[in-house]
């Protein structure tokens, strides 16, 4: 057989098959036929969604492990942006979650991947990644400023301490003698024989009127 006679057989047979299937309603390149016949379908192709999530959202924080310590412990993955852990803002206490944000996703991803359920000091760290639309704009507001807790110590102290007027004095010393008042009573109704020695500082003198002579 020639080499014309081959190539006119190679045309014959390419066009029996192609009006096969036009006869037979089939589409080679169709991902979906249907059983009741007709032509075929294809499918939606789902594009991959790059992943840019760069901000972790990190619970069940133990007791200890703050913004130093996890800046420490997570700064082996990657290079971190920001990190900011929840706190009271009357105590300062942790409120043992916290937020840490990378500079790559590809870190972010592979962080979330395998602290997730790591445990920690009795604690089962919960890891997720949160997508950039869900990340709240006020979350890293006064980040980079470490807050101080208040010395309610100290705060307790200038307001017992502080200078009182007279009737503010005698308010004060009127319910020093009311709460006594009702201590002994608790204690006699104990069966208490208890002598409770009185309260030392109450009789205060009053302030003489200083007059001045007239010239």
């Amino acid at each position: 057989m020639g080499v014309k006679a081959k190539k006119a057989m190679k045309k014959k047979l390419k066009n029996g098959s192609s009006q096969l299937s036009a006869a037979s309603g089939k589409d080679e390149s169709a991902d979906f036929l249907p059983l009741e016949g007709g032509p075929g379908r294809k499918l939606p192709r789902s594009e991959t969604l790059e992943n840019t999530a760069k901000v972790l959202y990190i619970g069940r924080i133990p007791h200890g492990f703050y913004e130093n310590e996890m800046e420490g412990f997570f700064k082996q993955f990657g290079t971190i942006k920001r990190l900011r852990v929840a706190r009271n803002k009357k105590t300062g206490k942790s409120k043992h979650f916290g937020f840490i944000e990378f500079e790559s996703p590809e870190v972010a991803k592979i962080v979330s991947e395998c602290m997730h359920n790591y445990l920690m000091f009795e604690h089962m760290l919960q890891v997720h990644l949160i997508p950039p639309e869900r990340v709240h704009p006020k979350l890293w507001k006064g980040v980079n400023r470490w807050y101080k807790p208040l010395d309610w110590v100290q705060i307790e102290r200038k307001r017992h301490n502080k200078e009182r007027t007279l009737e503010e004095n005698k308010k004060m010393v009127e319910g020093i003698l009311k709460r006594d008042q009702r201590r002994r009573k608790r204690i006699e109704a104990a069966g208490i024989d208890y002598e409770c020695p009185e309260i030392v500082g109450i009789n205060q003198p009053v302030p003489k009127k200083i007059r001045f002579e007239e010239e």
